[in-house]
């Protein structure tokens, strides 16, 4: 059977780098159930890595009521995928090879630790050059774990790729700016194409792109973790 790895940040306090007092923050709800779902779904079998291991941090906001979305709501009744979340394999124990799919959760805390970390760089490079060739994707602050890894050559893997992630103008709009680094400005650093919708208000406008090798599918935030894990899917299926 394929095999798809969702990866999620460990971090979770909302604050300015460096400060421990915040609100509570961690991965989106619906950027690890939508993705997780869809793969379970499809026949997959699904892993769930962070960065630290151990439980993942949900941020509480993105359970409540209002936002709450139909794949939340089948989580808080599987217990299954709840041991999951509480027994996340840490990033460096990853034994990345026997994955066909890898996807990058997003949310707030991902800002903080998945471009920090050598380890997942360097998971990402394995993965893509793995005898899998991996599917690789995320999306919202989920594709800041893409902007460290190097190729071959010694030169940053995303370059001259096609990609998306949250914009800058999002950001600014959901007035949380304090967060280390904003996927839009990382991913140019690294030499991605960057392109992404705007709308009246950006935080609804989302968009999705599987860059031109079919490597990396990229959502546009946390509206897109659907068709993300579609894309993604339907591009590992076309392959056989």
């Amino acid at each position: 059977g394929k095999r798809a790895l969702i990866i999620t940040t460990s971090h979770d306090v909302l604050a300015v780098p460096g400060e421990t007092e915040g609100e509570p923050t961690g991965v989106m709800a619906s950027e690890l159930t939508h993705p997780y779902y869809t793969f379970l779904d499809g026949g997959m079998d699904v892993d769930l890595a962070s960065i630290q291991g151990g439980e993942i941090p949900i941020d509480p906001q993105t359970l409540r009521f209002m936002v709450k979305s139909p794949e939340d709501e089948r989580y808080l009744n599987d217990k299954l995928a709840q041991a999951k979340v509480n027994n996340a394999i840490p990033i460096a124990g990853v034994d990345i090879g026997q994955y066909d799919i890898v996807f990058l959760s997003g949310g707030w805390g991902a800002a903080y630790d998945l471009a920090q970390s050598p380890e997942l760089a360097a998971k990402v490079s394995e993965a893509y050059y793995g005898d899998k060739a991996a599917v690789m994707g995320g999306v919202c602050h989920g594709v800041l774990g893409l902007v460290n890894a190097l190729d071959r050559d010694g030169n940053l893997l995303i370059a001259g790729r096609r990609m998306t992630g949250v914009t800058d103008k999002q950001i600014q709009e959901l007035g949380i700016e304090m967060t280390p680094l904003h996927p839009e400005t990382e991913l140019r650093k690294a030499g991605a194409v960057f392109e992404s919708q705007t709308a009246f208000r950006d935080i609804f406008a989302t968009h999705v792109i599987a860059d031109d090798e079919q490597r990396f599918v990229t959502g546009q935030n946390q509206n897109s973790g659907l068709e993300t894990a579609h894309t993604m899917m339907r591009i590992l299926s076309a392959r056989n």
